[in-house]
């Protein structure tokens, strides 16, 4: 690989990495794979020139935003890269973009749209570009879990935090209930604002970045949190149990984060003595506790800008971001905590064929993958968005 340096040694190949890399396909996904035009051949030698083309001719019309996960090929394009909830607001910064392409996925793409004018149209390269975590929330089941706690009469005590990772249907639960929505960022925030409303959290989807918040950062017990699994009767857990509880975790995960193991820490540190690990809260509990540093994506880019030269770090976080951490720091050993290839599937289907096709059918006059949440659900999502950003 052209550029690379001496000090990043590329994960080795899985039977999945084409799944991985987004080329596989899945007939069965709830929102399809196809686009409805024909794209680019990936071997295309001008699809570079194309894009540059396309976004030329399209001027401020266009506002390109690149999630961190993304590939290099199409974070060359992005006018501004960044985290869901900072790319979401650097769309509502730009009333007059008419199109706002977001190369992320389609949680993220709905939070661009409720934050923007009516008027201004969000689009998602490829619609088959979602989120595992995301997903394992779907509203009615969130309904069913609220209608049970309601039959319990513990509904008044409790407060709904939803991660920033979810859809706009969970967000507007949230904002209808009285709740908030968080990121990895503020999370001990949020949830310290929620105990002053109320003495339970009902916290989803992502169990992990819930409970180390609670029990790293807030001092809780892990037998302050029980787990709620949608697939089992009454979330597989007791009356006593949820009534004692103080969180109450959705069962939700980052499939990537999710990947990172306590052997994959301890074997880290065998190989590379001084070593300093870095991970994201999303990780599971056992691997944050026993990293050295924990942070959002945000803070792994700032702390890896400020580390010394000649220091060692693995860093447990999606590959495309960790490679282009180490290539941007070859004064510094930066590895990524897996042996093995660990991209974000659903984010690496947005690729370069799907970001020319898309720039192109707007130049053309058509307008495609258009992502909008109906007013309803918008409405009830801004105010959960909103508590949030009214944190003290």
């Amino acid at each position: 690989m052209a550029g690379v340096t001496s000090t990043w040694t590329e994960p080795s190949d899985t039977p999945l990495t084409l799944l991985l890399l987004g080329k596989g396909t899945d007939p069965a996904s709830e929102r399809g794979v196809d686009c409805p035009g024909d794209l680019p051949a990936p071997s295309d030698p001008d699809l570079v020139a194309r894009a540059t083309a396309a976004k030329a001719a399209l001027g401020d019309r266009v506002f390109v935003l690149g999630h961190h996960y993304q590939r290099d090929e199409v974070i060359q394009f992005a006018d501004v890269t960044g985290d869901s909830f900072k790319l979401a607001q650097q769309a509502a910064a730009r009333p007059d973009a008419e199109f706002i392409v977001f190369c992320g996925v389609h949680f993220m793409a709905e939070s661009a749209d409720i934050l923007t004018k009516p008027e201004q149209k969000v689009i998602l390269p490829d619609l088959a570009a979602g989120c595992s975590m995301a997903d394992m929330a779907v509203l009615g089941q969130v309904e069913t879990a609220w209608e049970h706690f309601q039959d319990l009469g513990i509904t008044d005590q409790i407060v709904p935090v939803t991660y920033m990772n979810s859809s706009a249907d969970i967000k507007g639960f949230v904002g209808r209930n009285k709740g908030v929505v968080c990121t990895s960022s503020n999370a001990k925030r949020a949830l310290t604002w929620s105990f002053e409303q109320g003495s339970k959290v009902f916290f989803l989807p992502d169990q992990h970045l819930g409970r180390n918040t609670a029990v790293l950062e807030m001092g809780f017990d892990l037998d302050d949190c029980v787990l709620y699994d949608p697939h089992k009767p009454q979330g597989g857990l007791t009356d006593e149990q949820l009534i004692n509880a103080r969180m109450i975790l959705w069962r939700g995960h980052c499939s990537v984060h999710g990947r990172f193991t306590l052997d994959s820490v301890r074997e880290v540190r065998e190989r590379v003595p001084g070593v300093n690990v870095l991970v994201h809260p999303e990780c599971r509990h056992d691997v944050v506790r026993a990293a050295d540093f924990v942070g959002s994506t945000e803070y792994i880019i700032k702390a890896l800008d400020a580390a010394p030269a000649g220091s060692a770090w693995a860093v447990g976080t999606e590959l495309n971001l960790v490679r282009r951490l180490a290539l941007a720091h070859p004064d510094k050993q930066i590895m990524f905590l897996d042996r093995t290839v660990c991209y974000c599937s659903t984010m690496n289907r947005i690729d370069l064929p799907h970001l020319v096709w898309t720039l192109e059918e707007l130049v053309a006059g058509r307008v495609p993958n258009v992502i909008t949440v109906d007013e309803k659900t918008a409405h009830e999502a801004r105010v959960a968005l909103d508590q949030m950003l009214a944190l003290p």
